[in-house]
């Protein structure tokens, strides 16, 4: 992703609202899923990782952004910003 990109991504982002929230049982196939409609509908989707700490929450990232095929945009306290670009907006019917 080239910063020019990140930084686009990050504006559009700004006025988002965290669209899925981990709980207590962290990352569940479930959370997966929906992060993975997010994204397919959205392609910016923003994630409230709730962990205790930085380490935890950088290890929830990782997985969630190995799992989903996303690009982390950025990550400001417990909120992450995830983008995939979605095959389908590049159609045209």
């Amino acid at each position: 992703m080239t910063p020019e990109l990140r930084r686009q991504l990050r504006a559009k982002a700004h006025k988002l609202k965290p669209v899925v929230i981990t709980g207590q049982a962290g990352i569940t196939p479930g959370v997966l899923g929906e992060i993975d409609l997010a994204l397919e509908h959205h392609e910016l989707i923003k994630v409230r990782v709730n962990a205790g700490d930085r380490e935890a929450r950088a290890e929830m990232t990782a997985l969630i952004c190995g799992e989903s095929g996303a690009e982390l945009v950025q990550s400001l306290g417990h909120v992450i910003t995830l983008f995939r670009k979605s095959p389908e907006r590049g159609k045209k019917a």
